[in-house]
């Protein structure tokens, strides 16, 4: 037990888990900021048409996500079931990061759909394969409230770095945002990043050897929703959606609002701005994380979402051609300190749900937890790529005049302009509302442990009344109705 405890007391330790989120927090940026860019832009392809691939990816992940947290949950392997996975997937999920960018100019309109659809939905699943049992991995290495605290603070510090190379290099490499194959060589690049960062973890984590959960692949699908039985889930899960898709709105608009609205994307202003951007997320993520540990995991999101809807506002007075580009670059770096505080917050508070779920079910399913939570990660980020491209739609984007290097209509700037600020705006609320009602805190997560222990009979002390509130307002379950192996099989 001490050996243990002196591994998870070490700064080392916690480095070693966060580098696998270079991938989690980079591959997204790159995706979401240039996915769409790319295949209007450099492939011609119209806007609302390109925008539903992530979409369709995520129909896709429906299906291998739950898989993927099943799988988790009954490997037995001596690396520790979501190591071994982590270690297949850092492969896997290097190659199909690299083909979705192949150009493919050829035929009809239609035929481009398809095969990027197809790439999309092999990238979503190599994503799968590491994401899952990496977002199923803290509960299995630490059990304090506080310090996995500081393990996901560190986590999404990775997170931060990762988004800062994501953001930065490939606008210092695609020079002409027309041409194909400088988005491929940038692929190729992340696609060694990601794979080394991903083996980092791999190599630096360690994990509890637990029993496999016994359940046939027929009940996959059903124990993977029924953790929606759970009322502190279905809450997180909105946060996760709202908050990441707020996110992805920034990064997916940021080259249209750059280029289409400031006429700014030359003479470096574009990386400028990504950079700043970053950067103050990454500063945000250092300043939140010890905070969070003294206050609360909503605390973030309590503080930031209010003052990045007030930064984003401001946004609108300067969003115009030849705008005061110190004052955007004020603005966003505002944003950019906010916007942390989601992160931050959404995935400390992910760590601590599988222990309501097994107070709910009374099994251990870290696994099946965090593949529901991945997947309404890339639903945010295909909800998020199809909404841009709508958006865009409504607002007469011409994808015809995007591939000659020509200026968009008048009407589609200030269009694109008010979709980049009021968008951000609606989905922050949102997230802030959701954040609000989310019941978890140190004082719940102690009382659900602590019922947990009673329930396998580690505990002998009686429930007082307050504590039983407690775990009916954590879980949305009578206090007779918790440790039911039924409320995990079953959806009545």
């Amino acid at each position: 037990m001490k050996q243990t405890t002196d591994r998870e007391q070490k700064a080392s330790s916690r480095v070693s888990y966060g580098f696998a989120d270079i991938y989690g927090g980079g591959a997204f940026v790159v995706i979401s900021t240039f996915y769409t860019a790319f295949l209007t832009k450099a492939l011609g392809m119209p806007p609302a048409l390109a925008g539903t691939i992530p979409l369709v990816g995520k129909i896709w992940d429906a299906v291998t996500d739950p898989m993927m947290g099943n799988i988790a949950d009954r490997t037995t392997s001596r690396f520790g079931a979501k190591r071994f996975w982590i270690l297949v997937g850092s492969i896997v999920s290097a190659v199909t990061f690299a083909v979705m960018w192949i150009p493919f100019l050829s035929g009809s309109t239609t035929a481009r759909y398809i095969f990027y659809m197809l790439m999309y939905m092999l990238f979503s699943t190599g994503f799968t394969i590491v994401m899952v049992p990496y977002n199923g991995l803290l509960p299995d290495m630490v059990s304090d409230y506080t310090v996995r605290a500081r393990f996901s603070s560190t986590r999404m510090i990775f997170s931060a770095l990762g988004a800062i190379i994501a953001g930065l290099v490939p606008t210092l490499m695609i020079k002409d945002n027309t041409d194909p194959a400088q988005y491929l060589t940038v692929a190729l690049i992340f696609s060694v990043i990601f794979l080394v960062c991903i083996l980092i973890t791999f190599a630096g984590t360690w994990e509890k050897q637990r029993t496999p959960v016994s359940i046939t692949m027929a009940e996959t699908f059903t124990q993977s929703f029924t953790v929606f039985k759970s009322r502190s889930f279905r809450l997180f899960i909105a946060i996760f959606i709202f908050g990441q898709t707020a996110a992805d709105f920034i990064t997916g608009l940021a080259v249209y609002y750059v280029d289409d609205v400031l006429n700014a994307y030359g003479g470096g202003n574009f990386t400028i701005l990504m950079g700043v951007l970053l950067v103050a997320q990454l500063l945000g993520m250092i300043l939140f994380g010890p905070i969070m540990a003294r206050t609360s995991k909503k605390f973030p999101i309590l503080v930031g979402a209010p003052v990045r809807m007030a930064a984003t506002l401001a946004m609108l007075f300067f969003s115009y051609e030849g705008g005061p580009f110190p004052v955007i670059l004020g603005l966003s770096f505002i944003i950019g300190l906010a916007m942390a505080g989601t992160s931050t917050t959404i995935y400390a508070i992910l760590a601590d749900l599988a222990d309501v779920d097994e107070l709910i079910t009374s099994i251990n399913r870290p696994g099946t937890c965090s593949g529901m939570a991945t997947f309404a990660r890339k639903i945010s980020a295909g909800l998020s790529s199809a909404l841009i491209g709508v958006l865009l739609a409504m607002v007469g984007y011409n994808e015809t005049l995007a591939m000659q290097g020509l200026r968009q209509s008048a009407s589609t700037q200030k269009g694109i302009a008010y979709v980049y600020v009021f968008s951000q705006i609606i989905l922050l609320a949102l997230t802030l509302i959701f954040t609000i009602r989310f019941p978890v805190t140190k004082k719940e997560f102690d009382v659900v442990r602590t019922e947990a222990a009673r329930r396998r009979g580690e505990d002998t002390s009686v429930p007082t009344e307050e504590e039983k509130k407690i775990c009916e307002d954590v879980t949305g379950f009578t206090y007779d109705r918790l440790w039911n192996e039924d409320n995990a099989l079953r959806f009545k």
